[in-house]
């Protein structure tokens, strides 16, 4: 059987879409996240099989209703789905293309034994269920408002008034707006425990945030529990509405980093003989992005195709963003602290970037695994803030370490006059600083956007909000590969050893003028002296005191 909500199409408004009533998923058991993230990441290692995860499938399993106000319900999932499109003429009869709907796939309800004695078997109906679809718009459609009642249940007074019908959910209809909220009724029969829904398509003809409720009034069906699954197709394919835009950025910047690619390698071929260890650890990065961005472009595009994500995509794609995660800020801290340019290595600190690194791939990868594994809607505020202050305390880390490492190595060029190089990170630090605030400009929208649309109303827009960070990772990359990239007079940023380190590169700069250069001796004694000072220098803050180990090299 199929249902069809008319209506034109159009957004939702920009109305704040609250419920007089608030419909909540019970908490997840942190303990068992953190064991299932515990084996998602044993599984990773071993597995080669495709298991499939339900994203727009929606899966019910023994779910239990909620008690609101006069009435129990139980979220069914929600989603922003486009219209359906008008079928073309190379469109089959049976063609899914262009067909927008939600689907009740084997919808089984069970209420308790107790509740099914009371009843009569010559009684035909017993209890009833109803499925409510309803837009973010049509908020005030459901429940007893317009007739000055908090209830959400038509009750005796009201329905002697004609106003709703007894035992029934209040909804109010609009003969000129016929995609207002829809009603679909399951009804128990005689002492029956069990009932199934009928399998039917509702297709979606007017664009919106659409929210599925499976609501009862009557209280002897407490405990009622529901099984099966529902089925969310947009006209173009299974992925959610918010999301379809995600699968085109992605592929663009596939494109983008494959382009960045083949610059550096043709860089990397041309100059190979003056390239140093930084250039390999920027080679990485972009074979790394490279990876996650094609990763995530294909299981968006199996997830479009098949209503499912394939686990064994999805793990890896989480895993290869949560390690380009990390090894990118490293390779910020290790540029920062002069690595390659002002110390050959990082000397006695590189366990303590090791074990900053570590912490933030793991913290990374567990917010990753929760937020895309399972269904879009089903990931509760309080387990994401409880996975999202680690990964937002370690970036802190890593800003303060990575401006307080920029501020000693800008100082120690100045010292030693090497003007070159001290240009170079000053570009460096200028474009670092611009990031820093375009971060916090954009985290103040984030939160603002999220506390003005706490239940998606704005979900064609909610794509950019990722989409900034990805980007913003991509200009940061791009601005390294330019200011280090492989050149032929590597001198400007290479180390050198002390004999000739800065010297060589100033008689380069001065050359040209005539200037003679013999050496600066003031800085040899300074290098001398700091040298002396190490023994009795025992000072170290935290992870920033890198200055005691880089000396112990010079």
């Amino acid at each position: 059987m199929t249902v069809t909500i008319d209506g034109g199409g159009g957004g939702d408004g920009g109305v704040s879409f609250l419920f007089r009533f608030r419909f909540r998923l019970p908490l997840p058991d942190l303990h068992s996240n953190l064991i299932t993230i515990s084996f998602v990441i044993l599984y990773l290692t071993c597995s080669t099989s495709f298991t499939h995860v339900t994203a727009s499938i929606h899966d019910y399993q023994n779910e239990t209703f909620i008690h609101r106000s006069n009435s129990f319900f139980f979220h069914g999932g929600s989603e922003g789905l486009y219209a359906s499109r008008v079928p073309s003429f190379n469109d089959t009869e049976n063609s899914l293309n262009g067909k927008s709907f939600i689907r009740f796939e084997s919808i089984t309800f069970r209420r308790t034994k107790e509740s099914a004695k009371n009843k009569n078997m010559m009684q035909k109906n017993t209890g009833l269920v109803e499925a409510i679809i309803v837009k973010v718009r049509d908020r005030d459609n459901i429940g007893g408002a317009y007739l000055n009642s908090d209830v959400i249940c038509c009750t005796p007074e009201l329905s002697r008034n004609f106003s709703c019908k007894g035992g029934e959910v209040i909804i109010r209809g609009k003969p000129d707006d016929p995609s207002g909220p829809k009603r679909i009724q399951t009804f128990f029969q005689g002492m029956n425990e069990e009932t199934t829904m009928v399998l039917q398509t509702v297709d979606i003809n007017s664009t919106g945030m659409y929210y599925l409720y499976f609501m009862f009034c009557d209280p002897e069906l407490k405990d009622t529990t529901i099984s099966g699954r529902t089925v969310w197709r947009n006209p173009d394919g299974y992925l959610p509405g918010k999301m379809m835009p995600l699968m085109t950025f992605y592929g663009l910047m596939s494109l983008a980093y494959l382009f960045l690619g083949l610059f550096w390698f043709l860089r990397f071929v041309q100059y190979w003989k003056d390239i140093i260890h930084l250039h390999y650890h920027i080679t990485a990065v972009i074979f790394l992005g490279m990876c996650e961005m094609a990763l995530w472009y294909f299981e968006y595009s199996n997830f479009n195709s098949t209503g499912s994500r394939p686990m064994a995509i999805t793990l890896w794609a989480v895993t290869f963003t949560a390690v380009k995660k990390t090894v990118s800020r490293l390779l910020i801290l290790v540029v920062s602290m002069g690595y390659g340019v002002v110390r050959p290595t990082l000397g006695g600190i590189t366990s303590r970037v090791y074990l900053l690194g570590g912490a933030y791939f793991v913290a990374s990868e567990a917010l990753e695994l929760v937020e895309h594994l399972g269904n879009i809607n089903d990931f509760s505020g309080k387990a994401r803030l409880f996975l999202v202050l680690p990964v937002a305390l370690l970036d802190a880390t890593f800003i303060l370490w990575i401006f307080s490492s920029l501020s000693k190595t800008l100082e120690k060029l100045q010292i030693r006059k090497s003007m070159a190089k001290l240009e170079l990170y000053r570009k460096f630090t200028n474009s670092l600083a611009v990031t820093v605030l375009l971060s916090v400009l954009w985290i103040g929208y984030e939160l603002y956007f999220n506390a003005s649309d706490p239940l998606s109303e704005l979900w064609r827009r909610a794509w950019i909000i990722p989409a900034f960070w990805i980007l913003l990772a991509y200009v940061i990359l791009l601005v390294i590969c330019i200011l280090w990239g492989p050149s032929q007079n590597p001198t400007r940023y290479a180390y050198s050893e002390e004999t000739g380190d800065d010297f060589d590169e100033e008689a380069v700069k001065l050359a040209g003028s005539g200037i003679k250069v013999s050496g600066d001796m003031s800085i040899i004694l300074e290098r001398k002296d700091r040298k002396a000072s190490v023994g009795t220098d025992h000072h170290v803050f935290g992870g920033l005191g890198e200055d005691k180990e880089e000396d112990k090299r010079e």
